[in-house]
């Protein structure tokens, strides 16, 4: 264990970052412990304490005897100074023992401006930051999370990928970590055999003259040539989560009530990552609080979801909630809202509190749009969900738009402002006075596993052209806007697209003393141009060029359930602006998850009894 001395923690900003002890938060015996686990994410203390993935894991690794589980995250720039001025390695937050001690470690990967600090924490862990450097001395690399969907990347610096959801796996992959915990090569062999694990060593690739892939295929007997992303049967709820000391993001509790969302909007990775919808019952959800409450001493708990108010019987559970806890001083928040007027009831029916803001996502402006992304909302359903806020005296308003959408053309953007002045005007309407609202509007990035994934995003001179336009258009109405840096999208869809070539430009950059690009304090795009430069890579490549459905895309040998063939039907839909109906209330849409999980496979089969579809014919 480190002593930190406290000269050093007297001298950087928020010390109860680093010292641990928090309420709630696990100490096991380190020496009875046979697997010790550093559960890592790549951002700082209150970014990640409001991560939903940390604690599932925390609370089920260490519920293994054998195994002892301890958390550690980014420093901020003046601890990392103290810690290398003092030859300090990065610790965990529970024993403080040096992160490099430990035999795995595991990052969960949410974001791809991360990556370079990743790289950072490996080095102040003192551990090589390539895999090919490490041998089995030094703890094995694993990562998970969102961005593992396409783990090209990073490739050159992970061990092994956990592809999917980790829930009812984690036994299985500690039993192999302690039959082969001494030998590297082996244990990384074995690993390969479990469902959803990607070891990128076992792999190789070859281009074309024109960059594009050629080949991706095992290089080694036994790799499986495609890896299928594992998905949890049932949802666990985190009732003990470890409370931290100092204010985060998110300083509340947090329950998870259904995961998954079949609306099937097209630019949405999470909608294909997630799915199938799984629901925790809504008696569990109740104790889940209650626990919470006890445990943690919240007065505010959120109900989150992809999509809250899909949840079945929602009212009811949202009513149960507020009876139960009308006169406690406790707030029940529900994010993730659908743009109806159902959302605006389910609102206003929580205990009685301030009204503050509500949030909306139309994402575009035309209804034409919409429909071409599956974002399927008449605007005369829209505009009597905001009739309906402001009579019950919501008059607070913020709105997300994406511009830059396949389709989309300048009358689109142009749209945005439109609708804005339209619902700006329909508040003074109603209450005789303008309603506060804000726009928000961020740059499209097409992502992996979607049907965007072939799609070109704008140049930035595009995006910067649209903005400049919204910014004229909406100062009649009295909306506030705010925007992204496009050269911020750019490069998160060049990491997002990337392949493993991309892997030389993450170490550059972050040797160029990129880290912590998440925060507008630290980023600077001029590293990460000069690292596209030195290395000879177009970003442009991976972000602005539209792709042949032909072309055999870097993330391919991820199989998330969602067959390759539902994507590029989805892909011409989106061309010609046809719908896909919402699986969930309507018929299944065959995506490919009818061959894989048994919810999809009964309402698919229902389907070809009927004669409509032969399912195992139509999705590849």
């Amino acid at each position: 264990m480190l002593h930190i001395d406290d000269s050093i923690l007297q001298k950087v900003s928020k010390p109860a970052r680093y010292t641990g002890g928090e309420w709630n938060a696990v100490n096991k015996d380190w020496d009875t412990s046979k697997v010790h686990v550093a559960l890592a994410f790549p951002d700082l203390y209150e970014v990640g304490m409001s991560n939903l993935a940390i604690p599932i894991l925390y609370e089920l690794l260490n519920g293994l005897p054998e195994v002892l589980a301890e958390r550690v995250y980014a420093p901020w720039p003046d601890m990392e100074e103290q810690l290398r001025n003092n030859n300090i390695s990065l610790y965990s937050l529970e024993t403080r023992r040096p992160i490099r001690l430990f035999d795995i470690l595991g990052f969960s990967l949410g974001y791809e401006l991360s990556y370079t600090t990743v790289l950072n924490m490996l080095d102040l862990s003192g551990i090589p930051v390539f895999s090919r450097e490490r041998d089995g001395s030094y703890p094995l690399i694993i990562a998970g999370g969102s961005c593992a969907i396409n783990p090209e990347p990073l490739s050159d610096f992970i061990d092994a990928f956990f592809i999917g959801e980790a829930e009812d796996s984690l036994q299985a992959l500690i039993e192999v970590y302690l039959d082969f915990k001494g030998d590297r090569e082996r244990l990384l062999q074995s690993l390969a055999q479990l469902p959803g694990i990607y070891v990128p060593r076992f792999y190789s690739q070859k281009y074309d003259a024109d960059g594009s892939l050629q080949s991706f295929e095992p290089a080694v007997s036994g790799a499986p040539p495609k890896i299928k992303r594992v998905m949890a049967d049932q949802l666990i709820p985190v009732t003990m989560p470890v409370v931290p000391y100092i204010e985060v993001i998110h300083d509340r509790g947090a329950v998870e009530i259904q995961r998954g969302c079949t609306r099937g909007c097209r630019f949405c990775q999470a909608g294909v990552l997630y799915r199938p919808v799984r629901e925790l019952p809504e008696e569990t959800v109740v104790s889940t609080v209650d626990r919470l409450l006890k445990n943690c001493g919240y007065n505010t708990v959120s109900l989150v979801s992809l999509s809250t108010g899909d949840y079945s019987n929602i009212n009811h559970l949202v009513d149960t909630l507020a009876q139960k806890y009308d006169n406690n001083g406790i707030s029940i928040s529900l994010p993730s809202l659908r743009l109806d007027k159902s959302s605006i009831d389910l609102i206003d029916s929580l205990p009685a509190g301030r009204k503050t803001t509500l949030t909306f996502a139309p994402e575009a402006g035309s209804e034409r749009l919409r429909n071409s992304i599956n974002k399927v909302i008449p605007e005369d359903s829209m505009m009597d969900t905001f009739a309906a806020a402001f009579e019950k005296n919501w008059m607070n308003l913020k709105l997300y738009f994406m511009i830059g959408l396949p389709t989309e053309t300048l009358e689109d953007v142009r749209a945005i402002a439109d609708l804005t002045g339209k619902i700006c005007r329909l508040g003074k309407s109603i209450r005789g006075r303008l309603p506060g609202v804000r726009v928000s509007v961020s740059s499209f990035v097409p992502k992996p596993h979607t049907p965007c994934q072939w799609s070109a995003q704008d140049h930035e001179e595009q995006l910067s052209k649209k903005q400049s336009l919204l910014l004229h258009e909406l100062r009649r109405s009295g909306a506030q806007l705010s925007w992204h840096d496009p050269r911020i999208s750019l490069l998160e869809a060049a990491l997002s697209r990337g392949d493993r070539r991309l892997g030389k430009v993450i170490y550059t950059a972050w040797k160029k003393g990129s880290r912590l690009d998440t925060w507008n304090e630290f980023f600077n795009i001029s590293r990460w141009q000069e690292a596209f430069s030195d290395c000879g890579i177009d970003p442009s490549f991976y972000a602005n060029r539209e792709r042949s459905l032909d072309e055999l895309l870097p993330w391919q040998h991820i199989d998330t359930g969602t067959g390759l063939d539902f994507l590029k039907s989805e892909y011409l839909k989106m061309q010609s602006g046809d719908v896909t109906p919402d699986c969930r209330f309507q018929s299944c849409n065959l995506c490919g998850l009818q061959k894989r999980h048994p919810s999809c496979r009964s309402k698919a089969s229902a389907l070809k009894k009927d004669g409509k579809f032969d399912f195992e014919a139509k999705t590849g």
